[in-house]
């Protein structure tokens, strides 16, 4: 599932491509949207919201996809030859007159009331690279269960919106702990840290083509994927489990 990060890269793509211009065709290919047609009407916005992305209409419609672990939105000019993957996959097809957007096996798409998107996005907690961000509501989130494993308490998209597996890795390795450690061990200083690292560290990266979290030249990542390499502090194995 993608981080936060990727999420928001893929709402501004789609905002710069598609907003303020009427839609030329609209091709929804699953069955309870295989007859809606949206040409015509003019594009107001693509939002990301935590790992959600929500696409408005004027009317008061809006689009709401996820792309789960293999989903993906690509931006064409005219002309050009669609590269996301096979026709079969294609979920979701937004043209205007000099941009085409296509949502490559999407696994949530939904037409809903933009008065309505609560609904679907009203259940996450502050969204780390949103308006809505608030380090201390989300803190208090994530210690509600203090039993709960921290790594499993990150990637609960109802404590904070938008942290995956790589985030959860990384913010526990700059924290000093495992992702098994108990939210209600977790020492004072570091949950107090843990909001503002997490925030920064999505903040850093959303205009980027290559995650880093290290700041070094030729390593991008201390820890996720890097088993059984040697730790870049230590320089003992990492270890996955």
């Amino acid at each position: 599932m993608p981080e936060g990060d990727t999420v928001w890269q893929a709402a501004r793509r789609l905002h710069e491509a598609l907003a303020g211009k009427a839609l030329t065709r609209s091709d929804f290919r699953v069955p309870k949207y295989a007859t809606v047609d949206l040409a015509g009407r003019r594009v107001l916005s693509t939002v990301p919201r935590g790992k959600h992305l929500l696409t408005r209409f004027e009317g008061g419609l809006t689009l709401h996809t996820h792309l789960r672990m293999e989903g993906a939105w690509k931006v064409y000019g005219t002309g050009e030859r669609w590269r996301g993957g096979p026709a079969h996959q294609i979920r979701a097809i937004l043209a205007t007159a000099d941009r085409t957007a296509v949502g490559y096996r999407l696994q949530v798409l939904e037409l809903l009331r933009t008065t309505e998107e609560e609904r679907v996005v009203g259940h996450l907690g502050p969204d780390l690279l949103g308006p809505d961000w608030d380090p201390e509501r989300a803190l208090a989130r994530l210690l509600a269960d203090p039993a709960r494993p921290l790594g499993e308490a990150l990637l609960d998209q109802r404590n904070l919106a938008g942290i995956g597996n790589i985030y959860k890795s990384e913010l526990c390795f700059l924290l000093g702990v495992t992702p098994w450690l108990p939210v209600g061990a977790l020492p004072a200083d570091r949950a107090e840290r843990l909001p503002g690292l997490a925030q920064r560290l999505l903040e850093a990266n959303r205009d980027r083509p290559v995650r880093r979290t290290t700041g070094l030249r030729h390593h991008d990542l201390f820890v996720y994927g890097r088993a059984p390499r040697p730790c870049l502090r230590c320089h003992t194995s990492v270890r996955v489990a």
